[in-house]
């Protein structure tokens, strides 16, 4: 079979092998071992929080839920904006042995009610939001104590239609089931699936991490993405808190600035994805501070020019999904390696298999399948069931091939790949080579319909901020990335049409949901405006501002 595995790893007196157990050992260690170190800073002001504080603040918390005597699978709604605020109320809801459900603070009222909906059990409500962003049904409590800096618990406000779920009586003596996180898969394809990400799996994850990234309690590191998404969660605040290190919080990716706040904030590692490294190249010469010994970045392919650019800092590059707790590989901390697709499996299996389920030889395409201590082994409610197989093995949806020495590379999504009359087209492999051209920030191919040949791939191309739109500037570059595919790509592999937009249709999470574009996308041409005159190109990621 052509797969691969890693071990745990660590030995018995690194701080990576010590912190197994749970959470709940785990802060009670860092508070005792390291009571005045910082754990984590708000990168916009002097506020800061100790690993006794996060302890003590963790344990205010947990009181406070202790109070409403919340079944054990009951969900605590962590709808909060401040990154310090959430990081004390997930974290506790955790350790207290329930289930910590992230809302994205920036969404509409609604969400809240939303994802109530969809777990079937919340328990209580922690916003720091206006009153519209009330659940129904459900105690809300908001974060107090100015002193704190808003990070105590404020009395629980009981609505007059308080439900059960808030107030069913529980034995303290029964024991209660470990705590997790759950996430909802964004929703590009279907019906959000709910992923629930016990407590063993994330701190396993969670080690992998410190122990790929090699972190150690001197490091500082630099997180901006959003800490509602499984990536910042086990990355950022899990693996820190394993390390014993420091984390540097940003609510939201800001590049007017940023080298110089890495530097002034001593940062040893960045967690990022290609978007921001984009966004920061685009906006001049990239400038890393010297206090910076790595950069981690996951989500999407990384373009060769950035990498340059980056040269000789090492990059981390990363796959991962969040069915398996935020990582499945990673690259070593080398520069070299970070040529080398996605790394290798850390602390999973991972075989590639053709249409009929056998795993193919090494280097061949085909479907990823994973599974591991990091992976789950169902969907809550015992949705998509048809992903996993009876020996436990879950379906990525990713294609890609894994070498003989075990690494792992990508070339797209399995619903994604456009059969041209007879030959497979990947996404990934013409969008990287149009990402190559500094003026594009983002590039998303599909496939259209085609009498003859079944499908044809069509490009959609987001300029970068800066990038001048006009119809000879929109021409130009259209012309540009054309020559581009004729030289890098194989005939049927290059698109018939390439369409520069100012955005494209996107989930919650930010990703370009393919299955709309497919929608938008006309026989005759593209649906979405390609001139000045559509909306306005994003400048930054999602949820990033300038």
């Amino acid at each position: 079979m052509n797969d691969a595995r890693t071990p745990d790893g660590g030995s018995a007196d690194d701080p990576v092998a010590a912190s197994t157990g749970t959470l709940d050992a785990l802060l009670a260690q860092r508070a005792a071992q390291s009571p005045d170190a910082v754990y984590l800073e708000d990168a916009r002001s002097d506020r800061a929080l100790t690993f006794a504080e996060l302890r003590e603040l963790t344990t205010a918390w947990r009181e406070r839920f202790g109070e409403l005597a919340l079944r054990p699978s009951a969900a605590v709604l962590v709808d909060l904006a401040d990154p310090l605020a959430f990081a004390v109320v997930h974290l506790a809801a955790i350790a207290h042995g329930l289930r910590s459900l992230p809302v994205d603070p920036s969404a509409a009222a609604g969400e809240p009610a939303r994802l109530a909906g969809l777990i079937r059990g919340a328990g209580v409500l922690v916003s720091d939001g206006d009153d519209d962003r009330a659940v129904a049904g459900v105690a809300r409590i908001r974060p107090a104590d100015a002193e704190s800096g808003g990070l105590r618990p404020d009395v629980v406000e009981f609505p007059a239609d308080a439900g059960s779920a808030a107030t069913v009586p529980v034995d303290p003596a029964e024991p209660r089931e470990t705590g997790s996180a759950v996430l909802f898969t964004s929703g590009s394809t279907g019906t959000p699936k709910g992923v629930e990400l016990p407590e063993p799996q994330l701190l396993f994850v969670a080690r992998q991490v410190v122990d790929d990234l090699r972190l150690e309690p001197g490091d500082r590191g630099f997180n901006s993405l959003p800490l509602h998404h499984v990536n910042a969660e086990v990355v950022a605040l899990l693996a820190t808190l394993t390390a014993g290190s420091t984390l540097v919080l940003d609510r939201r990716f800001r590049r007017t600035g940023f080298w110089e706040l890495l530097a002034e904030r001593r940062v040893t590692w960045l967690n990022a994805v290609p978007a921001i490294l984009a966004v920061l190249a685009r906006s001049g010469p990239l400038a890393p501070p010297a206090t910076l010994r790595l950069i981690r970045c996951a989500s999407s392919p990384l373009p060769d020019r950035i990498r340059e650019q980056l040269d000789p800092i090492p990059l981390v590059l990363s796959w991962g999904m969040t069915e398996g707790a935020s990582q499945i590989t990673a690259t070593d901390p080398t520069p070299a390696a970070s040529a080398e697709g996605v790394g290798l499996p850390r602390g999973s299996e991972v075989v590639a298999r053709g249409d009929d389920g056998a795993a193919l030889a090494a280097g061949e395409v085909g479907a990823l399948w994973i599974r591991g201590p990091g992976v789950i082994d169902g969907y809550l409610f015992g949705a998509a069931a048809d992903r996993f197989d009876a020996d436990g093995w879950l379906r990525t949806g990713d294609l890609g091939a894994v070498d003989a020495d075990g690494r792992v590379s990508l070339v797209g999504r399995d619903d994604d790949v456009i059969n041209r009359g007879g030959e497979k087209v990947y996404p990934g492999e013409v969008e990287e080579v149009l990402l190559q051209d500094e003026r594009v920030q983002e590039a998303v191919v599909i496939g259209r319909p085609d009498e003859v040949l079944g499908a044809v791939p069509v490009a959609y191309v987001i300029p970068a901020p800066g990038v001048e739109r006009s119809e000879s500037a929109d021409a130009e570059l259209v012309a540009s990335l054309t020559a581009a595919a004729d030289r890098g790509l194989a005939r049927f592999r290059r698109p018939v049409e390439i369409a520069v937009v100012a955005d494209l249709p996107r989930a919650a999470a930010g990703k370009v949901q393919r299955s709309r574009v497919r929608e938008l996308d006309a026989p005759s041409g593209p649906a979405a405006p390609s001139g000045p005159t559509g909306p306005t190109a994003p400048s930054a990621p999602a949820g990033a501002a300038g």
